[in-house]
């Protein structure tokens, strides 16, 4: 019997040795208790961060907010393809006061470190305020802000960007310190940029206008020329896909720019352009019926004299019996002078007036110069005739080619996209463009005339050369102006071209690539637009013809 209870108690003992709940249970739920508390502190670390991020976020946006509003906001300005050329950027400048440095020698190795292009050893020294860094970037900032020197000092700003730096520096111009518009279209736009949040579109192309910067700069180190300009135009709206004027300037940098080379070329400047008038002068001809291209001029001198001043032949090879469209091929100076004479000086003052050669002519820029010619004579009726003794601006130069070459329509040259154009009025005579189209394409197109080095193939170029001697103090220099007025197709014109090289030089190593076979040509001794202008032209439109021709 006692063996039996002993047996029993044993086998109790065992089984609740082998299965004890109570201590089970305990364990677990000790266990589920510290996941509980791990999983809780997570999760309000979680918050933290997750609140800190939005409220960084948050602060960004007031920061932009405040900054933007604490200014002059300014909108973008973009091309027609919508590609920013201008727009307005919250941004931190980080500077130090010298004065709050505590150890100028141990804070100076830490500046080496983080800009090590810069030298803030004389100024840190000092006791004036400075800029370490302006526009400084956020990752930069961060870097100086872990540092946690009270010296350091944040200032908040707003800037102007310029994606394109040097690309459209004329035409944008510049802004002051005080966010104000001070030239271009910044300033003639001030008020519209700081009080409307739509972008101003514009009607240039960028693409097209780094192709044609690309050339003229190419032209300088070819023609060593100290300055060029080049106007693309729309013949039939006005509208300017490019305009470029050189040299130009970084409006990033937010230099003063007072030299005068850098001149806005294409609008500001005045010059004499030469021969480039002669298409006027045949084109008043038609226009008031006095003359057609087939009128025949015999016995044309070399030399003729009026009020005691020479108007010879640039070239003494030119025949003495000429019809008038073959003077204008040959750019015969005797034959455009008595064409001149045919046409008479109202006519000939009235047909400038209609072109906008001798009006202000209303633009989107301030700066744009003002026909300059002197009283009007039986002389200066002769000098206009081919060129010389008038001096105008490459704007004017292209509005005048556009509307002889357009079928005589009006035309107001604009850098501003319109919502939607009107009807140009008719304010020449049809037949003028229909008989001077075919006389500019023989211009380029036959060996005769003088732009041969603009025939690209496949785009019927058309225009006129135009040489001219700088003005000095009592005379002439020689130094050269030197000009080429495209049209394009000469059947059905859609584009003016207007290029001019300021003072280029002849350069008789530059090997000169003919575009109908003929073999290279060097050696070149004539500083005239045909050895000049007329081949950056060429090289101008070789390049940007395949957009115009599939995009325009």
């Amino acid at each position: 019997m006692m063996n039996e209870l002993n047996e029993k108690k044993k086998l109790e003992e065992e089984y609740n040795s082998e299965f004890s709940y109570n201590e089970d249970k305990l364990n677990i739920q000790i266990s589920f208790e510290r996941i509980a508390f791990i999983f809780f502190i997570f999760f309000i670390i979680a918050i933290v961060f997750s609140s800190k991020v939005i409220l960084l976020s948050l602060e960004d946006k007031v920061f932009k907010k405040k900054i933007l509003k604490k200014e002059n906001f300014r909108s973008s300005i973009i091309d027609k393809k919508g590609n920013i050329l201008a727009k307005t950027v919250p941004v931190i400048n980080i500077g130090i006061n010298p004065n709050l440095v505590i150890d100028k020698e141990k804070l100076l190795i830490t500046l080496k470190l983080l800009f090590p292009k810069k030298d803030f050893k004389k100024k840190i020294y000092g006791t004036k305020f400075f800029y370490v860094q302006k526009k400084i970037s956020k990752e930069k900032l961060e870097k100086v802000l872990l540092l946690g020197d009270k010296a350091f000092i944040q200032e908040e700003k707003i800037a102007r960007i310029y994606p394109n730096g040097e690309l459209f520096s004329h035409v944008l111009g510049q802004i002051d310190d005080n966010n104000n518009g001070i030239s271009g279209l910044e300033k003639t736009f001030d008020y519209e940029l700081t009080t409307s949040k739509k972008p101003i579109i514009l009607t240039v192309d960028t693409d097209i206008q780094y192709l044609i910067r690309e050339e003229l700069l190419k032209s300088k180190n070819i023609f060593q020329n100290t300055g060029s300009a080049a106007i693309l135009m729309d013949i039939n709206n006005g509208d300017i896909l490019s305009m470029i004027s050189l040299p130009d300037f970084d409006l990033n940098k937010r230099e003063k720019i007072k030299d005068l080379k850098f001149i806005n070329r294409a609008t500001k400047g005045v010059y004499e352009f030469g021969s480039v008038f002669k298409t006027f002068t045949i084109a008043a001809g038609i226009n008031y019926n006095v003359v057609q291209p087939e009128t025949e001029f015999k016995e044309l001198k070399k030399r003729i004299v009026c009020a005691g001043n020479a108007i010879s032949e640039y070239d003494d090879k030119i025949p003495s019996d000429l019809t008038a469209e073959e003077i204008l091929i040959r750019s015969g100076n005797i034959g455009s002078a008595r064409i001149a004479e045919k046409v008479g000086i109202d006519n000939y003052n009235k047909f400038l007036q209609t072109i906008g050669i001798l009006t202000n002519i209303s633009f989107d820029l301030e700066e744009v110069g003002q026909t300059q010619m002197g009283r009007w004579g039986k002389c200066k009726l002769l000098t206009i005739g081919f060129g010389h003794g008038i001096a105008t601006t490459l704007l004017q130069l292209t509005k005048g080619y556009s509307i002889v070459s357009n079928g005589g329509f009006q035309v107001s040259p604009t850098l501003i996209q319109r919502e939607e154009y009107k009807k140009s009025k008719r304010i020449l005579n049809e037949e003028v463009s229909i008989k001077l189209n075919p006389i500019l394409r023989k211009i380029v197109s036959t060996k005769e005339g003088t732009a041969g080095f603009a025939n690209v193939k496949g785009y019927e170029i058309g225009g006129k050369t135009g040489t001219a001697d700088i003005a000095a103090s009592g005379g002439y220099s020689k130094k050269k102006i030197n000009t080429f007025a495209a049209v394009f197709p000469a059947s059905k014109p859609k584009f003016v071209l207007a290029v001019m090289l300021d003072e280029p030089k002849a350069n008789k190593e530059f090997v000169y690539h003919y575009r109908d076979g003929r073999p290279p040509y060097k050696g070149n001794w004539r500083n005239t637009a045909g050895w000049t202008t007329v081949w950056v032209t060429g090289q101008i439109i070789e390049k940007i013809g395949p957009i115009l021709a599939t995009k325009y």
